[in-house]
């Protein structure tokens, strides 16, 4: 069993905290209904960050469109 425990929050004065947990029969049922980051956060999986200029990059090329062409202009032009 995987067991994914997220959401705790403490009880005023201490000494006890409640939770939510998921319990998942095996690891690739867990990889396949988990949110990355909460994988990303267990250690299954590593986020490859863009370098800065290539952030800086899409954001500038953005900054020139307004609504939906936006997300088409942060694909990268080939």
């Amino acid at each position: 069993e995987v067991v994914f425990c997220f959401g705790f929050r403490t009880a005023f004065g201490g000494g006890k905290s409640t939770g939510f947990a998921l319990i998942y029969d095996n690891l690739e049922s867990a990889k396949k209904f988990e949110p990355k980051y909460r994988l990303v956060r267990h250690g299954l999986m590593e986020i490859k960050k863009a370098s800065r200029k290539q952030r800086k990059e899409r954001k500038n090329r953005s900054k020139k469109l307004r609504g939906t062409k936006k997300a088409k202009a942060a694909v990268a032009k080939k």
